[in-house]
This record gives structure tokens, C-alpha cells and sequence, in this order.
């Protein structure tokens, strides 16, 4: 096994590796070269936590991922006719594109592309950054094989955003939006020409032309971002965030709420499945203050599907009703704070945590995510199984929530000092006899005057 297979294997979870394993078996079977690509490889040699996995094949990435989602139980989000891709999510929340191969060609700034199946060379030239532009090879005959035609590897080592071509922010300029995020992100400084491509595309106005589309996935990936607030702040410095409305180029841009919910989020503690609906909690913070026509305003300029603008809509009444579950005096028990929050939404609950007037809301909600959720995850299923209960079984499930609700009740021990025994007194020293012949001297009285 190579180093960078062990480096991948080394960073990622145990169902990211679980997810790795299926998307490899379903492209052998499908008879494609499959490679990881983006986001994964700039954050696994950046030394970044990797939160996507993005792969490609030399072949129809969307057959392979409906391949994938029919052999695992895996659920696609959304497909792509045009690029042959599709985003699915597998059980245990872990997010994945699957996408051919290919090359793309614009007519002119913002147009839809040409695109063509293409071998792995040729797609990662024509990305936008070279820090994106690496792949590994998943291929038993290659496998652990790094391909870096634009030497994004030095550029990672150096910091640095360059673009893969001198013509990639003119070609499609939602990479503008792009090349913000990661540099808020990664903390990467810009390159020289790359800089002024940018400027160039913001003074000739380019990004007036970016679609709708292309504006709705950039606003799903900042609002999946953990460092969304300071993204929108500095969108917001280089007045960028009115693409998405008008009405945020001003006082109405909700800052104060993004930097809420970002700390919020910080709390929510790392290794342990927490899903999250992003986009809705990040649009209740980002159009607080908007009005209802600015807020319909903002869903024709992204062209918002239906149903995010209704979970969107939505998320607040229903975190009210939580809440309204959540104050009740009868939740005095761990177990039983526990039990509510267990089955509310993720969402719901940061909405609770940051916009909550009820002290005891807020606290209960705190308390779920930094106490009682890591102490759940300590009641293993071997403790479960040694209570005669098989996995899988309605059984095993009310056994294992009786394990937890004891854990989470049980009173920490009082831990008791040793006595420690008391010294013996001192023993008195026996008087001191006058040598032979001496007679002992008298204490003769104190005479006042």
C-alpha cells in the first residue's frame, strides 16, 4: 500500500472508509477508473479534516452513482444530466459526489459548457484552482497513484490559490464565489495572476452573469462551510453577497446572527453523527432581517428548489414547537431531555441553542450536546448484546436506550477521603533524677509586694 493510501486511510472515519470501500467495488464492477478528487485530496494533503468525498470515473459517473445508491441504501440528493454526476448521501450522513471524467468549453462568461467524457488528465486541467486539480488513483493497478498535472501539491505547500488556466474565472465566475470561500476557509493567500483575474472579472462585472444555479450550490456549500460567518463577512467586504439579494448589501445583513451560529456549531462534538440540515438554519440567520417579499426575492435569484425554500420556511415554527416540548417542567431527568432531543432534527436544536429567550431551553439543549450525547456513546453494543439482546431487533433498540437512560441518571460518586488515624499523643518525658548526693532543689514561692 502506498503512503497516500495509508494518509487517506489514516484521515478518514470509519464510514468514510466504509463509503470509499463501496463507491471502489461498484466502478470494478462497472469496468471504470475511478480516482479521488477536489476538496478530499486538498484537504487530506493540506492536513485539513475531509469533509466531502468527491470522486471521478472515466466513464458515466451518474449510471455508477445510481449503481451505488441501489447497492448500499445510499440516498441521491441531486443529479446532473449535462456533467454526468450526482451528490448521495449514505447512511450515517457521509456526503459524496460521483462525476465523470470530462472537459468542459464555454462560449463566452457564465455560458453553459460544452462538455465531453474526457481521460483523468484532461479533467483535472480544466478545473478551477490547482489545489483542486489533484487525483488519486482507487484503481487496483494503480492504486495509491498521485496525479498532479498542475502542481497543486507545491501550491497547498505554499499556501496559495492559483487558478488551473488563465481563462477559469472567465469561463464560469461562480468560481469568484469559490475562490472567496477557500481562501476564508484554508487561509490561503492569492496568487499574483490569479489576483488579477479577479479583478479584472469584478470590473468588467462578470459575476452579474453567474445562474441562478451555479448561485444556489455556492450558497448550500457556504452554509455547510464552519467558518460560513466569516465567508458571508467577507463576501460582504467585497460586495459580493448582494448576487444572492439586494437587501443583504446593507444593515440588513444579519452578521451578529451567522457568528451565533457558527459558535453554536463548535459545540456540536467532533467524531459523532449529528446531522444537520444547513441551508435552512443558515438562511434563518442570514435573512433575519429581511422582508417576506426580500426573502421571496432571494429564492428567485438562487432559483431555490421548492422544498429547501420550505424547509427553510418551516424550520422556525417547528424548532418553536420543540421548544415549547423542551420547557416542560416534567423533563427533570437527564434521560428525559435526552429522549426528546434524541429524535429532534439537528437544526432545530442549534436554532433553540442561539435563538432561544428561555434560559432553561438553551441550557437543556447545551447540555444534550456537550454531556449527554458523548456519555450515550460510551453504551457500547457488546453491552447491549451481553443483555441477551440481538442486534437489529426492537429489543436490542429499547434495551440500549434503558442502558443509556441509566447512564445518563446514574449520580457521580461521592469519592470519600481515607480517614487517616491521629498521631498517638507524645509521651511524657520521665522527670530527671538529681546525681547521687544531691539533694533535689526546691521551688521556692513567688512573695509579691
Amino acid at each position: 500500500m502506498s503512503d497516500y493510501m495509508f494518509m487517506l486511510e489514516s484521515h478518514l472515519g470509519t464510514d468514510q472508509n466504509r463509503v470509499v470501500a463501496e463507491v471502489r467495488a461498484a466502478a470494478a464492477e462497472a469496468n471504470v477508473s475511478l480516482f479521488l478528487t477536489g476538496g478530499a485530496m486538498r484537504d487530506m494533503l493540506g492536513g485539513f479534516p475531509i469533509q466531502d468525498l468527491d470522486f471521478t470515473v472515466e466513464g458515466n459517473g451518474l449510471k455508477v452513482a445510481r449503481a451505488v445508491a441501489k447497492q448500499t441504501g445510499a440516498k441521491i440528493v441531486a443529479e446532473d444530466e449535462l456533467r454526468k454526476s450526482a451528490e448521495l448521501v449514505f447512511p450515517g450522513g457521509v456526503t459524496v459526489e460521483i462525476a465523470m471524467a470530462r472537459s468542459e468549453r464555454y462560449s463566452k462568461p457564465g455560458a453553459k459548457p460544452q462538455v465531453a467524457p474526457a481521460s483523468i488528465h484532461e479533467d483535472l486541467g480544466r478545473r478551477d484552482f490547482t489545489v483542486n486539480a489533484i487525483a488519486l488513483s482507487l484503481n487496483r493497478a494503480s492504486r495509491g497513484l498521485l496525479i498532479d498535472p498542475t502542481n497543486g501539491l507545491g501550491d497547498l505547500e505554499h499556501k496559495e490559490l492559483r487558478t488551473a488556466y488563465n481563462y477559469a474565472l472567465y469561463d464560469d465566475p461562480s468560481r469568484v464565489l469559490r475562490l472567496v470561500r477557500l481562501q476564508v476557509r484554508l487561509g490561503f493567500s492569492i496568487q499574483d495572476r490569479t489576483r488579477t483575474q479577479l479583478e479584472n472579472v469584478l470590473a468588467e462585472q462578470l459575476e452579474t452573469r453567474i445562474a441562478p444555479s451555479r448561485l444556489f450550490e455556492e450558497l448550500c456549500r457556504i452554509a455547510a462551510d464552519p467558518a460560513a460567518a466569516d465567508i458571508a463577512r467577507m463576501l460582504d467586504e467585497q460586495h459580493l453577497l448582494g448576487l444572492f439579494s439586494p437587501a443583504l448589501a446593507g444593515p440588513k445583513f444579519n452578521l451578529a446572527g451567522l457568528v451565533k451560529l457558527q459558535k453554536a456549531k463548535h459545540l456540536v462534538p467532533s467524531g459523532i453523527s449529528f446531522p444537520v440540515e444547513n441551508l435552512s438554519l443558515f438562511l434563518c440567520c442570514l435573512a433575519e432581517k429581511l422582508t417576506p417579499k426580500e426573502k421571496a426575492g432571494l429564492i428567485q435569484a438562487t432559483a431555490m428548489p421548492k422544498p429547501d425554500a420550505d424547509r427553510w420556511q418551516k424550520l422556525e415554527p417547528r424548532a418553536r414547537k420543540l421548544e415549547s416540548e423542551l420547557k416542560a417542567p416534567k423533563l427533570s431527568r437527564p434521560s428525559q431531555v435526552y429522549q426528546v432531543l434524541s429524535k429532534a432534527p439537528g437544526e432545530q436544536i442549534l436554532f433553540l441553542l442561539i435563538r432561544s429567550a428561555l434560559r432553561l431551553v438553551q441550557d437543556r439543549a447545551r447540555n444534550y450536546l456537550q454531556k449527554y450525547l458523548p456519555m450515550a456513546q460510551e453504551v457500547r453494543d457488546e453491552e447491549v448484546r451481553a443483555q441477551g439482546a440481538t442486534p437489529g431487533t426492537p429489543k436490542f433498540h429499547k434495551v440500549k436506550e434503558a442502558l443509556i437512560a441509566a447512564k445518563l441518571n446514574a449520580r457521580p460518586k461521592k469519592i470519600v477521603p481515607e480517614a487517616v488515624p491521629e498521631a498517638p499523643p507524645p509521651e511524657a518525658a520521665p522527670p530527671v533524677e538529681p546525681p547521687p548526693g544531691q539533694k533535689r532543689a526546691l521551688r521556692q514561692p513567688i512573695v509579691r509586694t
